[in-house]
């Protein structure tokens, strides 16, 4: 198809789809509870639907007071028993694919079910509106005239009791519509094989000699395949590669700690990143702006959004808001109802909104991985953040990291234990180190508390991680590629004790 003709009807598209941004952007709340009623009329005679009486349900308060908010742990059997086959528990058409991720504390692995709904609806919805507000916000994009290098963590999919499970975007691969593959690289072929190190030689091999317009996939493995690129090929940068190369759309871990690394291959100020927000549960929020790490809602994507402010989460007093009740900069564990049966279903991330008008957010972390031991309520931004600023001043690269505590003993006083693996380290970790509790105590009072004259906590301990730890833990433990990450902070000292003896 010539460029010009894919470029109309792109532009047709998109002026069509803006228009209903633009309701969702006008009437957020009434988009919201229009879609609330819509799913649990939809779902009124399921197994759950019966159960709560989702006939009777007129408005949210109801639905709130009715229906219990879950974790994975309470929607287990109900998902086991729909994994075997069993038709209509919780929504109403089949349940066909199940998009596997990293386990909880009762089940080793988590299955997502995805309806056809949510596939149609949310996920390649969503993918249609990343490219909409790209090109909106860049008229002289010339995105369509090449290939976009995605990079999933796909894996083979399984069939199990008429069932198919694998991970997320295996499932959507599967399920592409034709127009998405001919736009993609590398080929279907490649992006399902399951050994990920034979793998990625295999995508560089197919890629280097296309036209690569733009760049989709989690930012840690992506910086991989890219310097595997540039090994391949002996080039300087990735522009010597692929000159016409434009944008990134990235998501699954934060950009942070990456985009210094990013920046030295991709050596233009005007290259882009878009970020996105989405999981196996759904897509949630795309950035709509040009340099801008702010994302927007997505309101009509068939999710319901509650948010369980974090300073009651997890006590008595634990309660779930609406969109409408939201505040500005409070950290929020997000709640949502889809349109593939989860109901009050706890993701585990955390958000704070940055805008009411229109409502768009910033991710903050996950409701476990944090460090609250001694009441310092550090998470996952604070963490980046700190480290961000610790690397610019002492010229330090980053790979990965964890944190967790050291734990308080007769008279010892508690303390956070790091490991931290450089690409490049600091010259004084030491100093690196009184930077980086300083830039903490910045960025966090109740940290910056504990800290005060070593009241509750001692200075951080950094331990320097071997070269290439994280990913060969992530190797023992069958989580390479994809969007598995060890987590960054913890409670417990499971992940960090594990990587200690294997960085020995």
């Amino acid at each position: 198809m010539p460029i010009p003709l894919v470029n109309s009807i792109a532009s047709w598209f998109l002026k069509k789809r803006f228009h209903q941004i633009e309701l969702f952007l006008k009437y957020p709340n009434e988009v919201q509870l229009e879609l609330l009623h819509n799913l649990v009329g939809f779902a009124k005679d399921t197994e759950m639907g019966k159960k709560y009486d989702f006939a009777s349900i007129k408005n949210y308060e109801t639905f709130a007071e009715r229906i219990p908010i879950l974790n994975y742990d309470g929607w287990q059997d109900y998902i086991s028993r729909s994994r075997h086959g069993e038709p209509n528990i919780f929504w109403p058409t089949p349940i066909k694919w199940f998009a596997k991720s990293s386990g909880t504390t009762r089940a080793k692995s988590k299955f997502i079910p995805v309806s056809e709904e949510s596939l149609e609806d949310c996920h390649y919805a969503a993918s249609k509106d990343l490219l909409c507000m790209y090109l909106n916000n860049n008229e002289d994009s010339q995105l369509f005239t090449g290939k976009s290098l995605r990079l999933g963590g796909s894996k083979e999919l399984y069939k199990e009791n008429g069932t198919i499970f694998g991970d997320l975007s295996a499932i959507l691969i599967d399920n592409m519509p034709f127009w998405a593959e001919f736009s993609s690289t590398p080929s279907n072929k490649v992006s399902l094989m399951s050994d990920w190190e034979y793998k990625m030689q295999a995508i560089v091999d197919e890629t280097i000699n296309e036209n690569v317009t733009s760049l989709a996939g989690v930012p840690s493995w992506m910086l991989v395949l890219l310097n595997n690129v540039l090994e391949t090929t002996g080039k300087g940068h990735l522009f010597d590669v692929w000159p016409n190369l434009e944008v990134y759309f990235h998501g699954g871990v934060s950009f942070t700690p990456y985009k210094d690394q990013y920046k030295k291959i991709l050596p233009k100020n005007n290259f882009r990143y878009y970020e996105i927000y989405n999981a196996s549960e759904g897509f949630f929020a795309i950035q709509d702006q040009n340099n801008s790490s702010e994302l927007l809602l997505m309101l009509d994507y068939g999710i319901f959004y509650e948010f369980i402010p974090m300073n009651i989460y997890g006590t008595p007093d634990e309660k779930a808001i609406p969109l409408s009740a939201v505040k500005l900069h409070q950290n929020y564990a997000v709640i949502i109802t889809t349109n593939a049966g989860l109901w009050r279903y706890k993701i585990g991330d955390t958000i704070r909104f940055t805008s009411l008008n229109p409502y768009r957010i910033k991710i903050s972390g996950r409701t476990k991985h944090h460090i609250n031991v001694f009441g310092e309520e550090l998470i996952i931004e604070n963490a980046e953040e700190a480290l961000k600023k610790v690397c610019k001043r002492t010229k330090a690269e980053i790979v990965d990291f964890t944190a967790a505590p050291i734990f308080m003993e007769g008279k010892e006083k508690g303390a956070h234990e790091w490991l931290i693996e450089f690409k490049t380290p600091p010259k004084d970790i030491n100093y690196f180190n009184e930077l980086f509790d300083n830039a903490l105590k910045a960025l966090n009072s109740d940290y910056e508390a504990k800290r005060y004259n070593n009241i509750t906590l001692n200075k951080p301990k950094i331990n320097i991680a071997r070269h290439h730890l994280f990913r060969d833990w992530l190797k023992n433990n069958n989580k390479l590629g994809g969007q598995h990450k060890v987590p960054r902070l913890s409670n417990t000292r499971d992940y960090i004790d594990d990587l200690l003896k294997l960085n020995s």
